[in-house]
């Protein structure tokens, strides 16, 4: 396995502590370009714009911020970023006026009133939460927020407003399902099935994951404070929960495992139909995956894996699976099984990859580590020209100008042997002596 060295990156300050999950890329303000999101464990929420060390959006939280997300979770054509408290405050901001509001001041940073700071609306559902999603799982066109918890539930929201089109704090949240699973969850994605339909999936210690199964009806949504009624539709773990367990190498089950679904394979009717999805495990075990449960490969690390992150970083349309590992060693891995591993010289608290804009004023390919040291470091413009290792020689016969100037040296370019030597003496000795 080859090493990487990237060296482009960028410094954040951020004196706090936060949860693994409270960390995320995406566009905040609705610009098209992307954002970092990061709450601490004191209810603050800070949103990182381009290269500036400074948050360039603050906001006060209820609680301690287990997770953050960006997405359009109320179903209005435009993002929102949510961020979740272990006391189980909801709230959600919108930033599109702040962005709208710092393009007509000299000042990137904002200066606003204590009102101003205020979420668009705050909501209290049910404590301990642990990681969220924001996604369409059950195909209908429209997104929901997926809830996952300490004590092994999963609970599934959706946005609900009283009137069409009305605004966007006078909504709320609706509980539509509750899963109980038999381990601990530590990830939550959609993939697509085997028909192209979307597949709730959750990690499952272990290297193992369940399928939820969204069942649900008009009538067996209820309000988010209460439980949903002990129905077999709304209840039901054997029918509504499908467990896939791991094969192939024996794995401590009580090993927590973390996963990643829909993961391009570089051409969206491709990508659409029979899913690709990746899981980790904290004991250095890597898989690739389809929905039909056909293994692609399996690899084994020597590092304790605990964040896992896709990543397209050839720029071929086709995503890579990212792992990262507490002492900062980072796999990236192709769905050839070529691997490539790159080193933050770092213990990590917390890790995210994607999309993030910085200083050319696009996004680009990033890695973002969050270090013990109060320090946020983005790695910005993570490219590979290809994953496998290439022959030099093949690559410079690729070139015309490589054989012109092998002419002038007086090489015979038709004899292989000739052309091998001439390139080890340019590169280990002085061809003019």
């Amino acid at each position: 396995m080859r090493s990487v060295n990237y060296v482009q990156r960028v410094s954040l300050d951020f004196s706090g502590t936060l949860f693994p999950h409270a960390i995320c890329l995406g566009d905040a303000d609705n610009d098209s370009l992307n954002e970092l999101v990061v709450g601490d464990t004191n209810g603050k929420l800070f949103v990182y714009k381009n290269d500036d060390s400074k948050p360039w959006v603050t906001r006060t939280c209820v609680g301690m911020l287990t997770c953050v997300a960006v997405g359009d979770v109320c179903n209005k054509g435009r993002n929102f970023v949510v961020a979740v408290g272990a006391e189980g405050w909801f709230h959600l901001f919108d930033l599109t006026a702040a962005s709208a509001s710092k393009s007509d001041s000299s000042s990137q940073h904002e200066f606003m009133s204590a009102d101003d700071q205020k979420p668009l609306f705050t909501q209290h559902i049910p404590a301990n939460t642990k990681v969220i999603l924001i996604s369409d799982i059950d195909g209908d066109g429209r997104n929901e927020l997926v809830v996952g918890y300490t004590d092994r539930v999963v609970r599934a929201f959706r946005w609900e407003e009283p009137t069409e089109g009305s605004e966007t704090g006078t909504g709320q949240l609706v509980l539509l399902k509750k899963w109980l699973l038999e381990g601990q969850v530590d990830s939550l994605s959609v993939n697509p099935g085997p028909e192209g339909l979307p597949e709730l999936m959750v990690s499952q210690p272990g290297c193992g994951y369940a399928i939820l199964l969204c069942s649900w009806t008009q009538q067996d949504s209820c309000s988010s404070g209460e439980e949903a009624p002990p129905t077999p539709t709304s209840e039901g773990p054997s029918r509504d929960i499908v467990l896939h367990l791991s094969t192939g190498r024996i794995h401590n089950k009580n090993v927590s495992t973390h996963l990643i679904g829909s993961i391009s394979k570089g051409s969206k009717e491709e990508s659409s139909k029979c899913g690709l999805f990746a899981l980790c495990t904290l004991d250095g075990t890597l898989k690739l995956m389809d929905s039909s449960e056909q293994l692609l490969w399996s690899v084994q690390v020597d590092h304790q894996l605990f964040a896992l992150q896709k990543l397209d970083v050839t720029g071929d349309g086709r995503e890579e699976v990212v792992a990262c590992a507490w002492d900062g060693q980072t796999y990236i891995i192709d769905h050839n099984r070529t691997a490539v591993r790159f080193q933050f010289d770092e213990n990590v608290n917390a890790f995210c990859a994607g999309q993030y804009t910085c200083k050319e004023g696009k996004n680009s390919p990033c890695l973002v580590y969050v270090s013990f040291n109060h320090k946020i470091y983005i790695y910005w413009k993570v490219e590979l020209e290809r994953m496998e290792s290439s022959n030099m020689l093949r690559v410079l016969e690729d070139n015309p100008e490589f054989k012109e100037r092998l002419k002038l040296l007086g090489v015979d370019t038709e004899d292989p042997a000739a052309v091998r030597a001439a390139v080890t003496n340019v590169l280990y000795n002085d061809l003019h002596t």
